[in-house]
């Protein structure tokens, strides 16, 4: 998959939620994780049992005016809006970092004003931040990597077969010629 993103949480304050969230975005392999106001540190995150702050850059910002991505990165809330464009309708960005709300709050208003796009799942209520995290994060896998087509169906591709790998060929290989002149 070409392009990276990141994940980060605006106001989380419930530690088992932070760790979950680590360390999914660790196994969808975010290149770096972000907190904007948030009320429980990391070292509390005692449900990231893949030790994600040994394996991923981590920042954190008091503000959403603080907040910095590299450039070209385009942040993208996770958040229930009436003008979030829902999940399985939204092209993912190459380079995008993702921001979830905290527990039983929305995205701050600083943040949501930062934000290029606003997604949404679309549930019938909000849903653990671990689980949205996991939803947004496999649709972006899903998106903007190269599966075999779905088959027409049910099941898997015929006797669990995969597309074959791209060959070109044995390479072509040029003999100097030796002889004498």
């Amino acid at each position: 998959m070409r392009g990276y993103f990141s994940v980060g949480t605006d106001g989380i304050s419930k530690p088992m939620n932070l760790g979950n969230l680590l360390r999914i975005a660790h196994s969808f392999g975010a290149s770096f994780f972000f907190t904007v106001g948030g009320r429980v540190r990391l070292a509390d995150a005692m449900s990231d049992t893949s030790e994600a702050a040994g394996h991923m850059p981590m920042y954190q910002y008091a503000t959403p005016d603080e907040l910095q991505l590299p450039q070209g990165c385009d942040l993208v809330g996770v958040e229930i809006t009436d003008d979030a464009t829902e999940l399985p309708s939204f092209r993912h960005p190459l380079r995008a970092a993702y921001v979830f709300g905290a527990e039983r709050l929305s995205l701050s208003s600083g943040t949501l004003e930062r934000c290029r796009y606003v997604v949404k799942i679309p549930t019938r209520f909000s849903i653990n931040v671990g689980m949205a995290g996991a939803i947004v994060m496999y649709d972006r896998l899903i998106s903007l990597s190269h599966f075999a087509e779905r088959p027409l169906l049910p099941g898997g591709p015929p006797n669990g077969a995969v597309p074959p790998p791209e060959r070109w060929g044995k390479p072509i290989l040029r003999r100097r010629d030796t002889r004498p002149t």
